[in-house]
């Protein structure tokens, strides 16, 4: 599949980011107007107006037909369609069938007809320049044509259609989770459907749903789907057992820019140095706060866990119906996600990770070196903390989970809360939410000794290992376009709290939508953002089950505090030992 990047160097120098080519379209169709509306007998140029409208409909990815276009054109039907005609016969559109009888279509501009674009856009701004500003001119002159600010604050350029179809039968198959970024992606499929040109077929479900599905999927001789989503921690159980095919095996990883991505997110994709997905959705998990309800009581955002511990004190007051903190804390694996976080901020790993600087290495992992850590004086600290947590908590407590800890909190009823990113939506969104507005980002607060840590959650989508080899083609490009900056800044303007690009973080546009992308933007280049915490090792997720059922019934008060963590620590040991037995 060619790229619209596999192109000539002159064609890529002459190519202007599409935000300003966009403007230039824009400025065009305004003057065109002007002159049809002022001189009188003026006549309509339709091959130009049909030019700009099929232009528009590829850089903004929306569908463009023959019956719009021949509206486009501002002359008599017929005059319209017979230079529609013309065009075609040229070269300079091309026509996709929409339906499998081939009597409907879909109208693209040929690549001949933007490379001619690309060069025009640049020729106009400097003529514009020339008689109506210089390069010499102030920088905010020069802001004023053709979005000069908008160029300087790194504008990513709306998704494109690909130039050619992917040619997969059925489309494309894709196994999500049923979380509000795929939410978004499936809300937008349509307009994902004309960029790769073919269907998208989603099937989401729950985290442990999700994670049975792709294991069962892997059983079968082939693969019911072309791209699977799996959570970071997964990662290493997904390349032991053959679920993921190496990304270095399906696709070049040059294309996919891993610079781009945020450290941690592209690091935590990777198993024995091998790539085995590109991450979707980067979604630390950090500590909500009420801005406002700080600021009203005089109180600084807390950096540490006694600070954490003495603000939900002040603010918890339950004959009022509000209380100091939300997080996760039911059963299982809700509870064994909080665990391993808490024992990340008092500056430990769940297992015996050689530190190195700003955390801990991961790299030697698939080795199986390893060992459990969690009855130690460091888990004491992190257990101890959970229950005086738990003091400050709403009643129902022991049964929140990933989205009932952060509802109560965009009602009011909640000071502080434990989520990630992705659930920011829940009340960034909603004008009507008490936090709407007022919501302040931090990581983790730290226990004594350790640092900031911003634990990295979220997404990567990989290649099932036993996908159909005709339909490998098609799903490197759909998980390439699904991927790119393009794509996830879209998901970003549709309402996706998650990012997993620098570029992306970057972008003005991005930035305006929610103040949690410069947040989190920071904490990376501070090095906050770390996936050690969960380790990717295949027993991660019993070791997550085991501490969520262990340090559930301590806080139930079943057992005390050291017992939760001497049976946690064993039966983890066991489950260890069990995977090393052949």
């Amino acid at each position: 599949m060619n790229a619209m990047g596999a192109h000539t160097d002159e064609r890529m120098q002459a190519q202007l980011a599409t935000g300003e080519m966009l403007q230039i379209l824009e400025y065009l169709e305004d003057c065109a107007n002007e002159l049809d509306d002022t001189i009188e007998l003026n006549a309509p140029n339709p091959v130009f107006r049909m030019a700009l409208h099929v232009i528009r409909g590829h850089l903004e990815a929306k569908i463009t037909t023959p019956t719009s276009l021949i509206a486009a054109s501002n002359v008599p039907y017929a005059t319209a369609n017979r230079r529609l005609k013309e065009m075609v016969k040229a070269g300079l559109i091309d026509q996709r069938p929409r339906t499998k009888s081939g009597k409907s279509f879909s109208m693209h501009p040929s690549e001949k007809l933007l490379d001619q674009w690309a060069r025009t856009s640049g020729r106009i701004r400097r003529l514009t320049e020339t008689y109506f500003g210089t390069e010499s001119a102030t920088d905010e002159g020069r802001d004023y044509y053709f979005g000069g600010s908008y160029m300087s604050a790194r504008s990513i350029q709306p998704i494109q259609v690909l130039p050619e179809p992917l040619k997969v039968a059925g489309g494309i198959r894709v196994l999500a989770h049923g979380d509000p970024t795929f939410m978004v992606m499936e809300n937008l499929k349509r307009q994902f459907e004309q960029v790769i040109g073919t269907q998208i077929h989603q099937r989401a479900f729950s985290i442990d749903r999700l994670r049975e599905e792709a294991l069962r999927n892997a059983e079968r001789k082939a693969s019911r789907y072309d791209i699977i989503a799996l959570d970071l921690p997964w990662v290493g159980e997904f390349a032991a057992k053959g679920v993921l095919m190496p990304l270095d095996e399906a696709m070049q990883i040059d294309r996919l820019d891993p610079a781009d991505f945020h450290t941690a997110g592209w690091k935590a994709a990777h198993w024995a140095g091998r790539p085995y997905g590109v991450p979707a959705q980067t979604t630390p998990e950090l500590l909500f706060y009420r801005r406002d309800l700080f600021a009203k009581a005089g109180l600084e955002p807390p950096a540490t866990t006694d600070q954490l511990l003495d603000a939900a004190r002040y603010m918890h007051d339950p004959q009022k119906g509000r209380y100091g903190i939300a997080w996760n804390a039911a059963r299982g694996t809700a509870l064994g996600h909080t665990f391993l976080m808490t024992l990340a901020d008092f500056g430990q790993p769940v297992l015996d990770l050689p530190e190195v600087a700003g955390g801990f290495d991961t790299d030697g992992l698939a080795g199986g070196a390893y060992r459990i850590t969690i009855d130690t004086d460091k888990g004491l600290l992190a257990a101890e903390y959970l229950l005086e947590l738990l003091r400050y908590s709403p009643p129902d407590i022991l049964s929140m989970s990933w989205y009932e800890r952060v509802r109560p909190y965009a009602a009011g009823k909640i000071a502080m809360a434990y989520g990630y990113t992705l659930l920011a939506p829940y009340f960034e969104l909603d004008p009507t939410s008490a936090a709407f507005g007022q919501t302040g980002y931090l990581p983790h607060p730290h226990g004594p000794g350790a640092g900031n840590v911003a634990p990295v959650g979220g997404y990567v989508m990989g290649i099932p290992a036993n996908i159909a080899p005709d339909r490998l083609p098609a799903a490197t490009e759909a998980l390439r376009v699904f991927t790119s900056p393009e794509a996830q800044k879209l998901f970003v303007q549709n309402g996706s709290r998650t990012n997993p690009r620098y570029s992306v973080a970057a972008d003005a546009e991005v930035r305006r939508a929610s103040p949690i992308f410069e947040a989190v933007d920071a904490m990376s280049w501070r090095d906050e953002l770390q996936f050690w915490p969960r380790p990717p090792v295949p027993e991660i997720t019993g070791i997550i089950q085991i501490c969520g059922e262990e340090f559930h019934d301590m806080l139930r008060g079943l057992i005390p505090p050291r017992e939760a963590l001497r049976r946690a620590q064993t039966r983890a040991e066991a489950l260890l030992e069990r995977s090393e037995t052949p």
